[in-house]
């Protein structure tokens, strides 16, 4: 295998990992926090963090290292309009999940605490949750649109 190819498997696998790491842990995220289950809650939050570590921040630093390799190897300049939106479009998730992480450790802590004390939620963990809500609708649509722009590659 070329290096170019070996190279778009890493990118494309790295793109599964953030792409799907995502979408799993915000739907048992979602359904987790909307039982109200304090216990399960503070399961979830914990593993989701966990999750970020090991699946989503790797595949944030793979992404554009993998992606810039390929560039220089297929001799593109990054000017090309697509590939422009395309990382406009990462940076522009990328600001959404940074704000994400931090609200993953409040919940995780809030929640951590009042499964320990045996005390319902707090309403800073509700309004973290609200907060990592509307964020995640933006990231969302970003990453779709750069898989559509990578896939494509449309003439803009």
């Amino acid at each position: 295998m070329n290096e170019y190819l070996l190279l778009k498997v890493v990118h494309v696998v790295s793109a599964a990992l953030l792409f799907g790491t995502g979408l799993g842990t915000a739907f048992f995220t979602w359904f987790t926090h909307r039982s109200g289950d304090v216990g399960a809650i503070a399961r979830m939050t914990r593993l989701n963090v966990l999750a970020d570590w090991l699946f989503t921040a790797p595949a944030v630093v793979i992404q554009p290292l993998s992606g810039f390799a390929m560039m220089r190897l297929a001799g593109l300049d990054g000017h090309e309009p697509w590939l422009r939106a395309a990382m406009l479009l990462y940076l522009v998730a990328g600001a959404c999940w940074l704000p994400v992480v931090v609200l993953q450790y409040r919940a995780r802590d809030l929640a951590a605490r009042a499964a320990r004390d045996g005390t319902p939620l707090p309403p800073a963990y509700h309004a973290a949750m609200r907060h990592w809500f509307l964020l995640g609708w933006p990231a969302f649509a970003a990453v779709l649109a750069t898989y559509w722009l990578m896939v494509a590659k449309p003439a803009l």
